[in-house]
Order: structure tokens, then sequence, then C-alpha cells
């Protein structure tokens, strides 16, 4: 198999790691890709960006606010 942040994975397609990633896992080597896409526009002053490990993705929130979602532009 392959180890992936100290975790052993079997050899073929990891189809979600324990830090949201996507893996193709051989006897040669390990490749992964994410599952999520970072917020790169967006309003910097008034919101913050948490990443949310059960959904694998960024919750953009407004930090007067956090229970209030910001709008987000562009992700990476």
């Amino acid at each position: 198999g392959c180890i992936l942040d100290g975790k052993l994975y079997p050899f073929g397609e990891i189809a979600r790691t324990e830090n949201c990633f996507r893996c193709s896992c051989s006897r040669y080597a390990i490749s992964c890709c994410s599952l999520f896409h970072t917020p790169i526009s967006y309003d910097k002053e008034n919101c913050e960006v948490i990443f949310n490990k059960k959904s694998c993705n960024y919750d953009m929130v407004q930090k007067s606010d956090p229970s209030k979602e910001c709008f987000v532009s562009s992700r990476v």
C-alpha cells in the first residue's frame, strides 16, 4: 500500500483520504488531487475562511456572526 500523512492506504484508487484528497496508489508512487476549491475572491475584511473537514470544503462566514455565510466570487 501507500502511506500518506501517517496512514496506510491500499493499492488502487482512494476516493477520499482523511484530509480530503482523491488519490491513486501504485507500487511506485501515490498521486493525489484535492476534493476542495480554495476561495480567493471574497470580502477579506468582513469574512473568514474555515475549512470544513466533514464536507471537504471551505465555509465562508461573517467575522461578526459566524452563523451567516459570505459570498465567494471565485475559487481555485
